[in-house]
């Protein structure tokens, strides 16, 4: 009889899903998730949630298509079983329970009254919301934690002090790409650097001259289109209580164990019980507003099923897509791709685009930056040495590429967790926006793509050293 354990172990090492059509079967079921996000984005941007039957019904395509289900199933669970998802997911829930907790003690109204009274408000509020969030991507690292942190608490205090909801959003998510992009923490700075053998130093320098034009021409973009907004109708600065205001801790404690190179799960975890304990003792919060129980309809409320609940579209979503994807990674689809690019080549220029343009291939099937990095850096390396491209140079291609599409398409995970963010304003009356509408107002990372494709086009730091 077959041990449980080995049938574990067959089922790691037949991850090699077959397609109908080879490899390019493989490619279907993914055109068809993107073609049905477009579809549905045109037809009135739905939240994630409007994401979910579409990329059931790719995933029913890829079964059909499957010269072998039974693989195809394992590397569907396989991608969802990901180290890297389930901390996301973790990660979203954890963060939508702070953000429920700390606006809920009346912190958004209290943080809204000093900003107006410093006159920060619309467009300029939206400046300095982009500036914190560069900041704190670049000293944490973390994109991911930078929208879970800034999105739940920056967009109800904009929405409060009449800021355009999109593009304060947008701003939120363009600083978070910031610091992901240039930060010598963040685990692509520090992929892209290795995988070109360059030193990190180096590397972050020399990435300046990308991201400092970008940044300064995002904010200006940010203050001049950032205003517009109506007030809510929570917007009433007359009557808070700045005692609100200590829940602010709640976040700092969160940033500075991410500082310290705490874990983001642990570091959430104590943001928690510290804005617990703060708005319980300070009489912001009651035990009755966080856990609720309806006998009748044997459901739980409160506020942390609110918090968690905010989660739960995203986190499906991720599930499903990470099961698409990983049938992509499978399939050798990505492996021809970049054989077939590496005939391609005869010259430095082309070196630099082919680089560029397999980057971008490649993140836009696996949706994840770093991986993408991983899967297409041998080529870089590769390509980059035969036709005297530098590693910087090489670093910095692989790495801005992956902070423009995967930051602005509808479908792309930090995209769907900004969007998702937008929840914590709905209490206040704001809008809770679609995946589109937030991607599409991340200016900076349209400049910064911007700038490398004329970088590349023209040959400006090639030969950057």
């Amino acid at each position: 009889m077959t041990s449980p354990q080995k049938n574990l172990v067959d089922a790691e090492a037949s991850l090699n899903p077959r397609f109908v059509g080879g490899p390019w079967g493989a490619l279907a079921p993914f055109l068809l998730f993107v073609a049905g996000v477009i579809w549905l984005v045109a037809g009135g941007s739905p939240d994630e949630r409007g994401f979910w039957p579409v990329a059931l019904a790719a995933l029913a395509l890829g079964l059909l298509l499957a010269r072998d289900r039974e693989a195809y199933s394992r590397a569907s669970i396989a991608g969802m079983a990901q180290p890297i998802v389930a901390l996301m997911i973790t990660a979203w829930l954890l963060a939508g329970v702070l953000g429920s907790i700390v606006t809920a003690t009346g912190v958004v109204q209290s943080l809204a009254a000093v900003c107006a009274r410093a006159g920060l408000e619309g467009g300029l509020f939206v400046a300095a919301a982009f500036l914190v969030c560069c900041a704190l991507s670049t000293a944490t690292g973390t994109s991911i934690g930078t929208v879970l942190l800034c999105g739940p608490l920056l967009y109800p205090t904009g929405g409060v002090l009449g800021c355009d909801p999109a593009v304060l959003l947008g701003a939120v998510l363009g600083g978070a790409t910031f610091g992901d992009n240039i930060s010598p923490i963040s685990d692509t700075t520090i992929a892209s650097s290795l995988t070109q053998e360059a030193d990190l130093g180096g590397v972050v320098r020399s990435r300046l001259r990308y991201a400092l034009p970008a940044g300064i021409v995002a904010l200006v973009l940010y203050a001049l289109f950032g205003g517009g907004g109506e007030a809510t109708a929570g917007g009433s600065l007359d009557d808070v209580s700045w005692a609100s205001l200590f829940l602010l801790a709640a976040p700092a404690l969160v940033v500075v164990l991410l500082l310290r190179r705490k874990h983001l799960v642990e570091s959430l975890l104590f943001g928690i019980l510290l804005a617990l304990a703060l708005g319980l003792g300070l009489g912001r919060l009651t035990f009755g507003q966080l856990l609720s129980l309806d006998s009748e309809s044997m459901r739980a409320g409160g506020l942390l099923m609110d918090g968690l609940e905010r989660g739960v579209g995203a986190s499906i979503l991720t599930l499903l897509l990470m099961a698409l994807v990983s049938n992509l990674e499978h399939s050798g689809l990505i492996d021809r791709l970049l054989a077939l690019a590496g005939r391609r080549i005869a010259s430095a220029r082309g070196a630099d685009a082919w680089i560029f343009l397999m980057m971008n291939a490649v993140v836009l099937l696996i949706t994840h930056t770093t991986v993408a990095i991983l899967a297409v850096g041998r080529f870089a390396r590769e390509t980059g040495e035969r036709y005297g491209v530098s590693p910087y140079r090489r670093a910095n291609v692989l790495d801005v590429s992956g902070c423009g599409f995967p930051f602005l398409l509808p479908y792309m995970l930090p995209v769907v967790l900004a969007a998702g963010t937008s929840s914590a304003g709905e209490p206040l009356g704001l809008p809770r926006l679609s995946p589109a509408e937030v991607g599409l107002a991340n200016y900076h990372s349209m400049v910064l793509l911007g700038i490398l494709v004329l970088a590349i086009a023209t040959g400006w730091g090639r030969d950057e050293a």
